[in-house]
């Protein structure tokens, strides 16, 4: 663990990083990064180009937002806030220099980002490859730390024993999908956050728990304080990341005053009938019958103001018999509707807007 007054600053690179099984110093990192820029495939221009705004002499980098609810758009974060960021992550997840890990995702937004920072600040032996949603079929090598997102999980099952820890973001995990790595043998946990935080600020463990409530529950980084607005919402406080009463949209339970559960999002709740619904809850029952993406929305309704729709994602099929049978009577939607391929953000998300669009 970092003693507060040996917190490297941003322009230390450890002496045991590595990319690509080969170490580079600050300097040698912008060649690196101007060779990627200039000659690299995609995913390789991304890394260049956010080496060279880590490198530069701005004490802040511009990063684009998911646009989760709504346009994306730009922010700066601080690179000494981003620098703590990465060493609570190493602290929590017990990241060691040497460690192995394993960058799979975009460098386009925040969570392929910190990865690049972590590796630079902690010492790890980072890897580069092309995002796909497939990420270890090409690979013959164990990992020690590798961030995913769900479908890559998913996609990765016959091979995660060849990686000790999990992080998984950008998207919900499925019950289906946590059903199926409580025999998996690496740590996995699902992470809360948002470009705003630094990545994230919160982590619930989806596998190997004592209880099955752990796995609703997601646990603060140290030094992150929450609380609720009078709507309900998380507010966050994380002074050393620059983030000071940061009001969320996302509706939480908190348990104590480093945990809570995470109920969905103020933005999707549904009023029907006078009484408010919350489409992520009913999403989680559902999960455990239905095998492809899908999502709760509304549309208008004369008598209820708006009723509750079910759209799936694919061909229209026969759905199971129990489909609705952990739904209360008012959750259970007035209709079930197939869409071909789901609109989707640039983050990989659903356009839950875009698709609602297509059924009113």
């Amino acid at each position: 663990m970092f003693d507060a007054k040996m917190i490297p600053g941003y322009k230390k690179v450890h002496n045991k990083f590595k990319l690509n099984n080969i170490h580079y110093d600050y300097d040698s990192l912008q060649e690196v990064a101007y060779s990627f820029v200039k000659e690299g495939c995609s995913h390789e221009k991304e890394f260049g180009m956010f080496l060279l705004d880590w490198l530069d002499s701005n004490t802040y980098v511009n990063v684009k937002t998911s646009g989760s609810t709504g346009s994306p758009k730009i922010i700066k974060l601080n690179k000494q806030a981003m620098v703590r960021s990465a060493i609570e992550t190493g602290d929590f997840f017990k990241l060691m220099p040497s460690d192995s890990s394993l960058l799979c995702l975009s460098s386009q937004y925040i969570a392929g980002k910190m990865m690049i920072v972590r590796a630079l600040i902690l010492g790890l032996q980072l890897d580069l490859i092309k995002p796909t949603s497939r990420p270890l079929d090409v690979l013959n090598k164990s990992y020690d730390f590798i961030p995913m997102v769900p479908i890559q999980l998913q996609n990765s099952l016959d091979q995660l024993h060849h990686v000790k820890k999990i992080i998984v973001g950008g998207a919900k995990v499925s019950f289906s999908l946590i059903q199926k790595l409580q025999s998996i043998s690496p740590l996995i946990y699902e992470t809360y956050g948002m470009s705003e935080t630094i990545t994230h600020i919160a982590v619930k463990k989806l596998n190997h728990n004592k209880s099955s409530k752990q796995q609703f529950t997601f646990f603060t980084l140290p030094n992150v304080a929450i609380s609720q607005d009078e709507r309900g919402c998380l507010v966050i406080d994380a002074p050393h990341l620059k983030v000071n009463s940061l009001v969320t949209n996302d509706l939480v339970k908190i348990y104590s005053e480093n945990s809570f559960e995470l109920l969905g999002r103020i933005d999707n709740v549904i009023n029907s009938g006078g009484i408010k619904i919350f489409p992520e809850q009913i999403e989680k029952q559902l999960s455990r019958h239905i095998d492809t993406d899908f999502f709760i929305t509304s549309r208008k309704n004369q008598a209820l103001g708006e009723e509750i729709i079910l759209l799936i994602e694919g061909d229209q099929r026969d759905l199971s018999k129990n489909l609705f049978e952990n739904l209360k009577k008012f959750e259970i939607p007035k209709r079930v509707l197939f869409i071909h391929t789901f609109f989707r953000l640039s983050s990989g998300k659903i356009d839950r807007i875009r698709n609602r669009l297509t059924i009113l």
